[in-house]
């Protein structure tokens, strides 16, 4: 599968979206911070109460495209619209249909939970009785309710989450837009945030938008759109994009990765890729070239592993890169 396969069954899923189903519908985003370009030509459209990620590693692109996203950085070029508002035009509109958690915590840990959350009330114009009833109800939601005197600042990492979680929620957004929502947190606490967000799709319809480079948090995506260098190089459900990898996944090191690279090609007629100084090759029946490969190569070869494809095998298959390689550079 090659991306410009992905990308054009991309465009027959993001017509079917776009108009009264789409939540979200950007054109030809691009940004630059100076001379660097951030993100370059990312369209995509994202349904109503569709669970979406966004994937990619540090310095792909995703904090740049939150930021335009919750209108907290200007559109320099391209379009996008929420509901139908214009990002660039109706920020105070979008703002009210809009819920956000950043990836960097925004709760004062010198107020209690329910201080937190009234003060926030009150940005969006929230007072009396109704604001004690959105307070009480996310609290309840979110099994906060013992905690609502307690201080910020003694509240675990995964309660605090929940915390910022019923703060983004308080004015009832129709659309939930979460800044690597699990960053921080230990695995049983990512599982059970992530499956506090499903439950608000389910249940409640909020569309839900998320950023992150868990490979685990993005299986959970009704769809992702996979960033690399400031492009939208793939998006499709995960399972589609795994589906279509090519077989299993061989990953072979070796003192001499180029040489062996060669050898393998004139052996077998296979062809591979050569990632970070690993030969990488795509095979059904990857158990059975394995036992080959060691046969043929055994002295050259340092080790070899074999395993059905992830998410980030599909980020290789697309970039050349891998996923976790130096991103030195900011978003």
């Amino acid at each position: 599968m090659s991306a410009s396969t992905i990308s054009n069954r991309s465009q027959t899923a993001d017509d079917a979206i776009r108009g009264e189903s789409a939540a979200l519908d950007a054109r030809a985003l691009g940004f630059r911070y100076g001379e660097r370009e951030a993100l370059s030509n990312v369209t995509f459209s994202i349904a109503r109460g569709e669970f979406f990620g966004f994937l990619g590693p540090n310095g792909g692109g995703k904090t740049t495209l939150f930021k335009l996203l919750s209108t907290l950085a200007p559109i320099q070029s391209g379009s996008a619209r929420m509901f139908g508002h214009d990002l660039a035009g109706e920020t105070g509109a979008v703002r009210r249909r809009l819920g956000v958690v950043f990836q960097h915590p925004s709760l004062d840990g010198k107020l209690t939970v329910g201080e937190n959350l009234a003060y926030h009330g009150h940005l969006y114009g929230i007072t009396g009785r109704r604001l004690r009833e959105r307070i009480a109800a996310m609290l309840e939601r979110l099994r906060l309710s013992a905690r609502e005197r307690d201080r910020v600042e003694t509240l675990s990492g995964g309660l605090q989450r929940r915390v910022e979680l019923a703060k983004a929620l308080l004015h009832e957004p129709e659309l939930l837009l979460l800044d690597e929502p699990s960053t921080g947190l230990d695995p049983a606490a990512r599982r059970e945030f992530s499956n506090y967000l499903e439950h608000l799709r389910e249940r409640e319809g909020v569309t839900v938008v998320l950023t992150t480079h868990y490979m685990e948090e993005a299986e959970r995506c009704d769809r992702i759109g996979m960033l690399h260098q400031g492009r939208l190089v793939a998006i499709a459900p995960p399972r589609e994009l795994k589906s279509e990898v090519g077989g299993d996944v061989i990953v072979i090191r070796a003192q001499a990765p180029e040489l062996l690279q060669r050898k393998i090609l004139q052996r077998f007629k296979l062809k591979s890729q050569l990632v970070d100084g690993a030969i990488r090759i795509e095979r059904t029946r990857g158990h059975e070239l394995v036992r080959d490969l060691i046969d043929a190569f055994g002295e050259e070869i340092e080790s070899v592993s074999f395993g059905k494809p992830t998410l980030e095998d599909v980020f290789v298959h697309l970039t050349g890169h891998q996923f976790f390689a130096d991103t030195a550079q900011t978003e």
